[in-house]
């Protein structure tokens, strides 16, 4: 496949899967599988980090007037009944340290599964069975709240579950902290905003420390890489072509859960999963 085309279409693949709860990191080791790309090549580790970091600088701009009211109200909050340890941008910085906490402990448990796509395919089969479960549920129950009414308590416990998402590929860090609020007592459009601003944090952290690893990396690392202008065009194309479609995702996404479920995410993650297991098994 034509480079520029190959950067087109895994653009368009993270954008897509970034925010969903399908799980970004296996739909892009099925692409490489599919596509015959090595993304631990130093210029492919780089591509991913790139396209990565382009979908996840739509959240801050889409969300740039939520956090701008955000900061102006703190501590008291918009409704002046929060402190400055329970105010969202708190509570979303204390999300991501139960976060990234047991993600640092657990770096080499996390680096030994990415590959596996039969792992992959059970835990998008698992994860969609739970997400289904959950959301039947406690989504259809009428929960008023936003999330300048989020706990200290639910804050702390979607940050735990968020773990699972970089722990077992194929769960999905949406996944997890959407089903994760709703089982702490969100609604749907409250666990669903909750899980995108803490994951303007926690995504950078983790593209930060990715980027970082592989500039060390002797053998692989991005650091030796001397880049020309066609390697800099594909660079540019994934990036805006992920950027693009991770906001319309976004935009999307939100519309749609304030009038339906996560249910269908659910079925796509099964049906997925034993495509998934199918293929591995060959």
């Amino acid at each position: 496949m034509n480079d520029y085309l190959l950067s087109f279409v895994l653009g368009i693949v993270e954008g897509l899967t970034e925010f969903l709860p399908v799980s970004s990191t296996a739909h892009l080791r099925i692409s490489e599988a599919l596509l015959g790309i090595d993304l631990s090549n130093g210029y492919w580790k780089m591509f991913s980090i790139v396209i990565q970091l382009g979908a996840i600088l739509c959240l801050p701009i889409y969300f740039r007037r939520r956090i701008i009211e955000f900061l102006s109200t703190f501590p008291r909050g918009i409704r002046g009944d929060r402190t400055a340890l329970t105010h969202p941008l708190t509570l979303t910085l204390i999300a991501f340290v139960c976060t990234s906490i047991p993600a640092l402990l657990l770096t080499k448990v996390i680096g030994k599964n990415l590959e596996n796509l039969a792992l992959m395919g059970a835990f998008l089969i698992i994860g969609g069975v739970v997400m289904w479960v959950v959301d039947s549920i406690y989504g259809n129950r009428n929960r008023s709240g936003d999330v300048e009414g989020i706990r200290m308590g639910q804050a702390i416990w979607i940050g735990l579950c968020q773990t699972l998402g970089p722990l077992f590929p194929g769960t999905s860090r949406s996944m997890a902290t959407i089903s994760a609020g709703e089982l702490a007592g969100l609604s749907r459009t409250t666990a669903l905003e909750f899980s995108f601003l803490l994951s303007i944090p926690t995504m950078f952290a983790a593209t930060g420390y990715e980027f970082l690893k592989s500039i060390k990396d002797p053998e692989a690392g991005i650091g030796a890489l001397h880049l020309g202008s066609h390697e800099l065009v594909i660079l540019a194309i994934g990036f805006v072509v992920s950027f693009v479609v991770a906001w319309a995702v976004v935009a999307w996404f939100m519309n749609w859960v304030r009038s339906r479920g996560f249910v269908p995410f659910a079925v796509y993650r099964i049906i997925a999963g034993i495509a998934v297991l199918i293929w591995a098994s060959k």
